[in-house]
């Protein structure tokens, strides 16, 4: 072994003890490699920069801030809808499905993250029988076309940087469908042995929103109960105002009438809920369209103190709607626009176009200004163009017409110029991570081939297999490829076993693509703690999940998935196809 072999794979070693062993953050650990590798002279600097725009990657960026726009439509609001109709199994039939469909076409995380608040507020079911699932086929989706996943994406970045040619939109999508349908079947009945941990006990500051029923609204004439309007999770109908007299307590028997004024009690999230109600008209709901919400706090010394948001006329001082209010956990009463504001009373605004113009007078009255992660909805109109526009994109890469990476970054200036996102938006939700990642973990794996590191290692694995043949080397590669995903994250599992994979199928003198699927799906098979997938550990802490409550439901789910995906691979893409 040679000095530049001893070099990698000292760098391998301290990657993957950090990664065990320490909190320290994957980019970090790759970055510092990259970092060796350029100063010990063995990565030159235009190779090192190009590692970080490389194509793959830049089209991983971009969908990711795209899908900033694609969370804010009413697509999103349609599935949720759906999961608070029917039994388990049917929701999460339901669920399933429409998850890995849009799992499959645009980042499963976003997905994710735009779902687990509807599941949150869907009135049926609870959360931690639903969020598990969710995950799941999510990660299942993912591997239905080459853009589903981050890590699809990256390992393509770590194929074409190995000169061979760029994976099919649709090479994975047979075996991912084998694996969709057949870990829904078997994710069904284990979804049972999921607790119930309802959220709704937590003990969250309640905002005060408010509502009116429309002219013509569904919700007219039919009983509080009727409407579903006392069974909203974390969101609590506490008043209904009708010709200046107040309804309180709220029956569930009390008819509503058009032009009540509800006033619920709620968390953050509850703004969105409320947008979703056809028939419901949220307080400043004319100006929402998408923008994402902001918190102010209100500064002892603000000139608005002891005055009402009518009075102040907030919205044409500041340029910007408030559509919540809290007051610590007490619970507010009368409408929102005659509510009197106090030192300390956290607004929920929706800003517009000049807000951040009026910084002086901003920094007078609040002492506080938080971004939120929530948005507001686009209207029918708007989110059918955004959806238009994602599907023009992916039909033009498909039909070759337009490169999906062109594409992509043409409609991304579309959407920030329409204003549908904002630059604030972007900067919150760039990748940075991912692109230190992969943009370090690929100068890592050429620097692992260009040593003959790899070459070593694969030669080593297939000696530990000798007498099983290359198709123990495949599930040789596919379990170790599991196992790194479970332990140290999905995306460094593919910069840590491509170069492996890569040296044995070209040591069999094989076809690189078996193996290559091997460790596309090895990747995504993290079924059995929070930790290997993002996907997972969103859905951890929001469901109070114990890690056997993974285990429970993930080990069969591992055991089928792998099944499925070890006999489909060879089948699907032999080691030595025929010319």
């Amino acid at each position: 072994m040679n000095w530049e072999q001893g070099t990698v794979l000292v760098m391998l070693i301290v990657i993957i003890t950090c990664l065990l062993t320490t909190r320290i953050k994957p980019a970090y650990l790759f970055a510092g490699a990259a970092f060796v590798g350029f100063q010990a002279g063995m990565i030159e600097l235009p190779t090192l920069a190009g590692n970080f725009t490389n194509s793959s990657l830049l089209t991983l960026v971009l969908l990711i801030l795209v899908s900033v726009a694609l969370e804010k439509t009413r697509l999103i609001s349609w599935v949720g809808r759906q999961i608070s109709q029917g039994g388990q199994s049917i929701v999460i039939a339901k669920l399933g499905l429409s998850t890995a469909l849009l799992s499959s076409f645009t980042n499963n995380t976003a997905v994710v993250v735009s779902l687990i608040s509807a599941i949150k507020r869907n009135q049926r079911h609870a959360p931690s029988r639903l969020l598990i699932p969710l995950s799941y086929t999510a990660i299942l989706g993912g591997t239905l076309t080459l853009i589903g996943t981050s890590t699809n994406l990256i390992i393509n970045s770590f194929v074409e940087d190995a000169g061979l040619p760029s994976l099919d939109f649709f090479a994975p999508t047979v075996i991912g469908l084998a694996v969709l349908m057949i870990g829904l079947m078997i994710l069904i009945p284990l979804s049972y042995l999921l607790p119930v941990y309802d959220g709704n006990g937590q003990d969250v500051l309640p905002y005060f929103l408010e509502a009116r029923i429309e002219g013509g609204s569904p919700l007219a004439g039919k009983t509080v109960a009727e409407n579903g309007l006392r069974a909203l999770r974390r969101l609590f109908l506490a008043e209904v105002i009708r010709d200046s007299k107040t309804l309180a307590p709220v029956c569930p028997d009390t008819r509503l009438i058009a032009g009540d004024t509800l006033l619920f009690c709620g968390d953050v999230e509850s703004v969105a809920s409320l947008q979703e109600i056809k028939g419901l008209r949220l307080f400043g709901q004319h100006h929402l369209n998408g923008q994402s919400m902001l918190e102010l706090v209100v500064s002892h010394s603000a000139d608005i103190r002891g005055k009402t948001l009518k009075s102040v006329q907030f919205r044409e001082r500041f340029d910007a709607v408030v559509v919540a209010i809290r007051r610590g956990h007490e619970r507010l009463a009368g409408g929102l626009g005659n509510i009197e504001l106090h030192a300390g009373d956290t607004l929920v605004v929706v800003p517009g176009k000049t807000f951040n113009d009026k910084k002086q007078r901003l920094n007078r009255e609040f002492v506080l200004m938080n971004g939120l992660d929530s948005s507001a909805r686009l209207d029918s109109r708007k989110s059918f163009a955004v959806l238009a526009g994602f599907t023009a994109v992916i039909a033009g890469a498909l039909l070759d017409i337009l490169p999906i990476i062109n594409g992509l970054a043409v409609y991304l200036l579309v959407l920030v110029t329409t204003g549908i996102i904002s630059f604030t938006e972007i900067r919150r939700r760039f990748p940075l991570d991912i692109v230190v990642i992969v943009g370090s973990a690929l100068s890592l794996a050429q620097l692992m081939i260009s040593s003959g590191l790899s070459e070593q290692m694969g030669n080593m694995l297939m000696a530990s297999f000798d007498g099983w043949g290359i198709y123990g080397a495949l599930v040789a590669t596919y379990l170790l490829t599991l196992v790194l995903t479970e332990l140290v994250t999905n995306n460094a599992a593919a910069a840590l076993s491509f170069p492996i994979t890569y040296s044995l199928a070209l040591s069999y003198g094989a076809d690189p693509m078996p193996f290559i699927m091997a460790l596309l799906f090895g990747v995504s098979a993290s079924f059995l703690s929070p930790y290997g997938y993002q996907t997972n550990l969103l859905v951890y802490s929001v469901a109070n999940y114990k890690l056997r409550d993974y285990v429970r439901v993930g080990l069969p789910m591992s055991v089928v998935y792998s099944a499925v995906v070890l006999l489909l691979i060879p089948y699907l893409f032999p080691f030595f196809p025929s010319i």
